[in-house]
């Protein structure tokens, strides 16, 4: 097995290539090759290569996938209108052609995103499963989400190339919990809370560790997917090449969304942390992870206490600050 990743050196691309490589991994034989841009994968290791250049260039994509089995593309930009065609459609596209032509290759990996459904943005009156209709939100991130499945499967039809997609919502590790509820400048993602309450406010729930309940327009606590990095690793690395992942996409998250009230609960319950009801125009969604289950016997290890026991109680060393490697 000779593994094609992009994004390698992002949060899911290192935690599956160690994983790939590890002993443990039962494939003792595979290799990865790193499709690099901004960043190189710093790892010693002889089965560890790198091709240098921009998915965008047919070239660079020609030289990566030569001699590869299996692509597991992570690649992406956020809400980058001048480079979302480019990296994210275009890059696809070349991969998928030099895929199809190629004498090696056996599955193609996307990891999708629940951007493709509009997570919190769009109302779904019932869980969201795999066969529920798109539903892109305002922005160029969502809609390439959506672009990226549909190019895939639609490769599946017209050359009959193997493939899977699994499709993650937000993707947590480390302290990446307790920063999406930061009231400071450390907040990780969105809503960016300050800009919802005011400086003043702000300064104040920061001071007091306190914890933001996200509520719907009618004053409702939200419900909304997440996934641990381990989880989703751990889902990639069975469906890499599982027979009943062939021509198929799952929803991999956890087994229930994230209920903002219960976080503040249990945050009260465990360390006394004070919580404010903050109201958005936002929904409730539940992405419905039953197939991937059902299909190929993957497993969420982590549920919504220990989500929050493992943020809270990671600290971050001093050779690790706090990154944001992409806009958006």
């Amino acid at each position: 097995m000779h593994v094609l990743v992009t994004g390698a050196t992002g949060k899911v691309g290192r935690r599956f290539v160690d994983r790939l490589l590890a002993a443990g991994s039962g494939r003792a034989a595979a290799s990865v090759r790193a499709l690099c841009h901004n960043r190189s994968l710093a790892i010693d290791d002889p089965r560890v290569t790198s091709v240098r250049g921009s998915i965008a260039d047919r070239g660079v994509v020609a030289r990566a996938m030569n001699g590869i089995t299996h692509v597991v593309h992570l690649a992406t930009c956020k809400e980058t209108p001048d480079d979302a065609i480019d990296v994210t459609i275009k890059g696809m596209f070349w991969l998928l052609e030099e895929f199809r032509v190629s004498a090696t290759a056996q599955r193609f990996l996307l990891v999708g995103g629940d951007a493709a459904m509009g997570h919190i943005f769009h109302r779904h009156g019932s869980p969201i499963t795999e066969a529920t209709p798109h539903a892109a939100y305002p922005g160029c991130y969502a809609l390439t989400k959506v672009l990226e499945e549909v190019m895939l499967a639609q490769y599946g039809i017209q050359y009959g190339i193997d493939w899977c997609c699994l499709r993650a919502p937000w993707i947590m590790e480390k302290d990446d919990f307790r920063c999406t509820l930061s009231f400071g400048a450390d907040v990780f993602g969105g809503p960016v809370w300050r800009t919802l309450v005011g400086d003043e406010r702000a300064d104040r729930y920061l001071r007091d560790a306190t914890v933001p309940v996200l509520c719907d327009r009618d004053g409702t606590p939200i419900k909304r997917n997440f996934v641990h990095v381990d989880d989703l690793v751990e889902a990639v690395l069975i469906a890499l090449d599982h027979p009943r992942a062939r021509r198929e996409l799952f929803n991999i998250c956890m087994d229930e969304p994230v209920d903002y009230q219960a976080v503040a609960d249990h945050l009260a319950r465990t360390r006394g942390l004070g919580s404010v009801r903050i109201e958005a125009d936002v929904h409730s969604n539940w992405l419905d992870n039953s197939k991937a289950k059902l299909e190929f016997g993957w497993r969420p290890r982590y549920d919504l206490e220990r989500l929050i026991e493992s943020a809270w109680s990671y600290r971050r060393p001093a050779d690790d600050p706090r990154r944001v490697w992409y806009p958006g």
